[in-house]
């Protein structure tokens, strides 16, 4: 039982990565290099053509980004799958790599090993990210703080810009009871100051409205 060959599209601004990409993935048997282009706009024509079944594009190329090339080719051309290759794995350009369309992530001095595997994985319907991307990107994604439901309505409140009294007043408790859940809070979030508190409620109680 022969394994199908993958056709490959390799999408770099620089020549020289396309070089190197060319050099260690060429060779392969279970992969066929059928194209490849220096910017994703030109890239956008030469897939039309050529048809491969997986795109290695960079995520940081000069004019279209590779995660813009990746929005595009999923209105286009949902068959082709995409898979970003790039020297950052940081965790805002994964996110939206991912949400553009990409099936995987994998880091350029990723060993050869890893950018096939990931090729592969990627092809077959799969998804695949570099090790070092999964830690960084699950990394930023702490568990929101919990909170009790009265210390959510009355965070949710202090984002409105509501006082202690109003508060109280809407909620039927004292002023003291306000004052004793908003201490609770400051405790649970780790913050310092009711500067601090106000600045967490408004930019975050949104989070916690419907806890």
């Amino acid at each position: 039982m022969t394994t199908a060959v993958i056709r490959l599209f390799l999408v770099d601004d620089h020549p020289l990565v396309r070089d190197g990409l060319r050099a260690r993935l060429g060779p392969l048997p279970t992969l066929e290099i059928v194209g490849e282009a220096g910017s994703a706009a030109e890239a956008l024509e030469g897939i039309a053509q050529a048809r491969p079944d997986l795109v290695l594009a960079d995520v940081g190329m000069k004019g279209m980004s590779g995660i813009e090339l990746a929005s595009l080719l999923q209105d286009r051309q949902p068959d082709v799958r995409v898979l970003m290759l790039s020297m950052y794995d940081n965790p805002e350009y994964v996110q939206q790599a991912l949400q553009a369309g990409a099936r995987g992530y994998v880091l350029k001095d990723a060993p050869a090993a890893e950018i096939v595997a990931a090729i592969e994985a990627v092809a077959a319907g799969g998804t695949f990210l570099s090790a070092a991307v999964s830690h960084r990107l699950f990394a930023t994604q702490q568990p929101r703080p919990l909170l009790t439901p009265r210390e959510s309505e009355i965070l949710t409140a202090l984002g409105r810009g509501d006082s202690s009294k109003q508060i109280a007043r809407d909620l039927g408790l004292s002023v003291r009871t306000v004052e004793a859940h908003r201490q609770s809070i400051k405790r649970r979030l780790g913050l310092e100051g009711q500067s601090a508190l106000i600045k967490y409620a408004v930019e975050h109680a949104r989070e916690f409205k419907n806890s």
